[in-house]
C-alpha cells in the first residue's frame, strides 16, 4: 500500500495534466477511505523542484503576458487559461504541503488532501469551458508566480501557510466577484457558474491556511498578527494590494484588526 507522502509525490511528478488530475482524484480518495498511510518513519522529503509539467504552456515573466480584453471569444479564452494555469499550480501547492510538511496532525492532511481534490475539479471545469469556447490549456503563456512563492516558503510551514493560502491564494477572493459582473454583463453564463463554484470553495481553502498559520503560530509561542506582517515585508511586498474582498476575507479566517492593517497605506 502506498503511503500518503508517496501518492502526494506521485501527483507532484505527473507531467500530463489529465494524469495528475486523475492521480489526484484517485488518491484523495483513497485517502478518505483510510487506505493511504501517514508514517511517522517515512524518509525526509526531497528538496523542492518544479513539479511535472506539459511542454506547454509556455512560462513567462509576468509582464509579459499580453492583455486582452474579455469582449472577444480569444479573450475570454485566455483569461479561463489564466484561472485553470492558477487552478493546475493550486493541485501542486496543496500536495506539496502534504508531501514537504511531516509530523503534523492528520487534520491537516486531511485539509490540504481536500484542496487537492477541489483543486482538480476546477481545473476540469475550466479545461472543459475552454475547449467549449475552441482552445486547450497550452494555448497561451502564463506566468510561475506561485510556484516561486511555493519554493520560497519549502523551508518553513508557517511561512507557507501565510504566504500561499492567505497572500496568493486570497487574492482570488477580491478578484473574482468583479470578473463575475464583466462575464455576467456579457452574457458569458457558463464561465459565471465555474467561478461562482470556485469562489465559494476557495474561501475554504484560504481558511485552512488561517487555521494551520495560527496553529504554527500557537506552537512556537509566535503572535500571528505581527508574524503574518513581517513575512508580509519580507516575501510579498508586491503581492498585496486592495480593494480587499473584506466579508470573504472574514470567512476565511482574517480578523478585522488584520484587515484594517492591510487597508492601511
Amino acid at each position: 500500500m502506498a503511503t500518503l507522502f508517496e501518492a502526494a509525490h506521485a501527483c507532484l511528478a505527473a507531467t500530463d495534466v489529465d494524469e495528475k488530475v486523475g492521480l489526484t482524484q484517485r488518491y484523495a480518495d483513497a485517502f478518505r477511505r483510510g487506505e493511504l498511510d501517514v508514517p511517522d518513519d517515512a524518509p525526509a522529503p526531497e528538496p523542492i523542484r518544479m513539479p511535472g509539467r506539459p511542454a506547454k504552456p509556455r512560462l513567462v515573466h509576468p509582464r509579459d503576458l499580453p492583455r486582452r480584453g474579455l469582449g472577444s471569444v480569444q479573450g475570454r479564452a485566455a483569461f479561463i487559461h489564466a484561472i485553470a494555469h492558477i487552478e493546475l499550480n493550486a493541485i501542486d501547492l496543496a500536495w506539496d504541503a502534504v508531501y514537504r510538511f511531516r509530523g503534523l496532525p492528520a487534520a491537516f492532511y486531511a485539509d490540504w488532501v481536500q484542496v487537492a481534490h477541489d483543486e482538480s475539479r476546477h481545473f476540469v471545469l475550466l479545461h472543459d469551458r475552454l475547449r467549449e469556447l475552441g482552445y486547450a490549456y497550452g494555448d497561451f503563456d502564463a506566468h510561475n508566480g506561485l510556484w516561486e512563492m511555493t519554493e520560497k516558503t519549502a523551508h518553513d510551514g508557517l511561512a507557507r501557510m501565510a504566504l500561499v493560502p492567505r497572500v496568493l491564494e486570497a487574492r482570488g477572493l477580491d478578484v473574482t466577484p468583479g470578473m463575475i459582473v464583466k462575464l455576467r454583463d456579457l452574457g458569458d453564463e457558463p464561465t459565471v457558474a465555474i467561478l461562482d463554484v470556485i469562489l465559494h470553495e476557495e474561501v475554504a481553502h484560504v481558511a485552512a491556511g488561517s487555521r494551520w498559520f495560527r496553529w504554527y503560530c500557537e506552537q512556537r509561542g509566535i503572535e500571528p498578527r505581527a508574524r503574518f506582517r513581517e513575512l508580509l515585508r519580507e516575501y510579498a511586498g508586491g503581492y498585496l494590494h486592495g480593494p480587499f474582498n473584506i466579508e470573504a476575507r472574514l470567512m476565511a479566517g482574517f480578523d478585522e484588526d488584520e484587515l484594517a492593517a492591510l487597508e492601511a497605506p
